[in-house]
């Protein structure tokens, strides 16, 4: 039963949508791939708000019911029904109301999820958008395990570019050899505009000179070179940490660059940009410790990009900044990726090798991050610096004794590991964990 009412509702939201966007015709940028939606989606607001009305995708509002809940702009309803009926009632009215014309965003930012076969053709195929980001793939994907194999996937996130308009602009990252591809098919050549970013030579938004820059409280974020209409401009982020950092800003200012926007406007926008909760953003921590908090969600390539991250922090910070930290100890908290399917031993293994080379403790939470134990240790990882623990909870309570001051400590995990708890444990700023930590709803704090 509430399978098919959920259906229901669904289709009478997505209706309503489609009304919505006839009225209003509001300009319509539409991100996907398997890494760095949500960033992406925040860099290109970031820009974009400075210059008029737009609304993004909230949280993780990008399935078949969160895209018209944004563009409806409505709340979740949930499991209860009596909200779905005033989201329905809301979503009428906001299609029949002569007044709210200037009300209603210029522009929507839509960050499109896909993690079935057919989720395009259900969730977005109705759209027509003026813009369409494919960020990255990987190797290993999220959610591969519901398709048969990568290329399907690829085919799936692909089929995004059938929403763009004939004068529509198409960017790509550059640096992923799937996506690039895109760029000669048949769909594309000679009706869309192809605009193309990253660290390979080429590109038409080219980064280089990536680096992690320090400040009094030790490391504060980064900042990389940009060359773009014959200028080499510098670009910082504060804050946050990682490359897919770097390819949102890439992608935001592709996006400028295809609408000829403002660079030097968009770039100090970045600079000031509100880094979304889980998402490689930087907290302090008890004892005086820092935590970058990726426990937003997991995936191969994007937990290999955080452990890389962690691994280029200097040991000794002195060196880039005056302060009284002796030697960063690293510690990475994991917790397991799901929805890998056959691959998801591999993929653990190698997560673990990788850590080895990047951190001095590793702590391992949930069966599947076993095997990250597994790969470490055959990495060369003293066993002493490893610990296990069944859920983020138990890990949460470990490391409220083991932190210690000087640490640097990474925590990333897929969604329903719940890898937040453990930063909650152990942040200095507790009385702002609601605004500063991933899943706080009420809906998710129900759970387990």
């Amino acid at each position: 039963m509430k399978t098919t009412l959920k259906k229901i509702i669904t289709y009478i939201l997505q209706i309503e949508s489609r009304l919505v966007i006839w009225r209003y015709k509001p300009k319509i940028i539409a991100i996907t791939g398997s890494v760095g939606k949500t960033s992406t989606k925040d860099a290109v607001y970031a820009v974009l708000s400075e210059v008029a009305y737009v609304r993004k995708s909230e949280k993780s509002y990008n399935s078949e019911i969160g895209l018209p809940l944004t563009i409806l702009g409505i709340p979740n309803g949930w499991n209860n029904p009596l909200v779905w009926g005033q989201n329905i009632l809301k979503g009428l009215w906001l299609f029949l109301n002569p007044f709210r014309s200037r009300k209603y965003p210029k522009w929507l930012v839509l960050e499109i999820g896909v993690g079935h076969p057919g989720d395009i053709r259900r969730t977005a195929s109705w759209l027509k958008t003026d813009m369409v980001i494919i960020t990255a793939i990987g190797e290993t994907p999220a959610h591969i395990e519901f398709f048969h194999s990568r290329k399907q996937l690829i085919e799936e996130k692909n089929s995004l570019i059938k929403t763009l308009k004939k004068d529509g602009i198409l960017v790509l990252n550059a640096d992923d050899p799937d996506v690039l591809s895109m760029k000669t098919e048949e769909k594309v050549r000679g009706k869309h505009r192809v605009i193309t970013y990253g660290f390979t030579e080429g590109a038409d938004i080219l980064a280089s000179t990536e680096r992690i820059f320090y400040n009094e409280a030790g490391p504060g974020g980064i900042t990389f070179r940009v060359d773009i209409l014959g200028m080499s401009l510098p670009v910082a982020v504060e804050g946050t940490f990682g490359r897919n950092y770097v390819y949102a800003s890439l992608a935001a200012l592709a996006f400028c660059f295809g609408l000829k926007f403002n660079i030097v406007e968009a770039i100090n926008a970045l600079s000031r940009y509100d880094v979304p909760p889980g998402r490689m953003r930087l907290l302090l921590g008890i004892n005086e410790t820092l935590i970058i908090d990726d426990t937003y969600n997991s995936s191969p390539m994007a937990l290999v990009s955080a452990l890389k991250t962690l691994g280029q922090i200097k040991k000794e910070v002195q060196k880039e900044a005056k302060i009284e930290r002796g030697e960063i100890r690293k510690i990475a908290v994991l917790g397991d990726m799901l929805q890998l399917g056959k691959h998801t031993v591999l993929a653990h293994k190698n997560i673990g090798r990788i850590a080895a080379e990047n951190c001095d403790v590793l702590i391992v939470v949930g069966p599947r991050a076993q095997t990250i134990k597994e790969g470490a240790l055959d990495a060369g990882m003293n066993s002493e610096n490893i610990f296990e623990f069944i859920d983020s909870r138990e890990a949460g309570e470990f490391m409220k004794t083991f932190i210690q001051k000087g640490d640097l400590a990474l925590v990333k995990g897929s969604q329903s590991m719940r890898m937040e708890r453990v930063v909650e444990t152990i942040m200095q700023d507790k009385e702002n964990k609601n605004r500063l930590l991933a899943r706080q709803d009420k809906e998710w704090l129900k759970k387990l």
